[in-house]
């Protein structure tokens, strides 16, 4: 069997995951799918960006989990794939990526994720990091909210994330004053929606994971007990 070429030019992907916990996972989608259910979903996707991740076919992927990496969600994720586990550090979210990132690009430029974009496919991956091989400082692809679903560095960038108000509807615009007083060139490769409340459900029904085993809108049930499974 011909070994599979190795990428020249590789490129990290880190994913930012919650542990799935009913009652602290998704909790904007409680009132409409339950606690459990959310907890149900938040796994789907999790699932969902790690594969279009490796599908991308860029370089190391990598699962930086929040409160750590013990739950057993994550484990069990690592045992079945190539996925490095690490544990995210920081106060706010802007301090975790910065930490990941900075760890990251010590060995390549690479590209950060949540989980809440199920519309992030192959060819969204490959653009943005054809932008960083192009010599962009930084990669970003904009949330309909005002947020941002992708974020991608070529090196540390320190006090890119500081004092953002994050979960508002100005992270990108303040991102984009910040970059444009670092003097940093950037990408906007596209714009992207995100699950964040019950009103993405109807527009996640159309994807394709509206059809798969577990958590997707529609067809989330409570455990018999109220608790997730995991």
């Amino acid at each position: 069997m011909a070994t599979p070429p190795v990428n020249p030019d590789p490129i990290n992907i880190a994913v930012f995951a919650k542990a799935p916990v009913a009652g602290t996972a998704k909790t904007r989608l409680i009132p409409a799918l339950g606690a459990a259910g959310a907890a149900r979903l938040h796994r789907q996707l999790v699932r969902h960006a790690l594969r279009t991740a490796h599908a991308a076919a860029l370089g190391p992927v990598s699962l930086w989990c929040a409160p750590d990496t013990r739950h057993r969600f994550f484990r069990a994720l690592a045992a079945t794939g190539d996925i490095a586990l690490h544990t995210q550090h920081g106060g706010d979210l802007g301090q975790r990526m910065h930490h990941a990132l900075t760890t990251l690009t010590t060995s390549a430029p690479t590209l950060l994720i949540g989980t809440d974009c199920p519309m992030l496919d192959r060819a969204l991956f490959q653009a943005c990091a054809a932008a960083l091989r192009q010599g962009n400082d930084a990669v970003f692809l904009p949330a309909e909210d005002g947020g941002y679903a992708l974020v991608g560095l070529r090196q540390p960038q320190p006090g890119l994330f500081h004092d953002i108000a994050w979960g508002s509807g100005t992270v990108m615009a303040d991102t984009r004053a910040r970059l444009r007083q670092r003097g940093l060139r950037w990408a906007e490769p596209g714009e992207v929606w995100d699950v964040d409340r019950p009103e993405d459900l109807p527009r996640l029904r159309q994807t394709a994971l509206a059809g798969t085993r577990d958590g997707a809108p529609g067809h989330t049930r409570p455990e018999p007990d109220g608790r997730s499974p995991d």
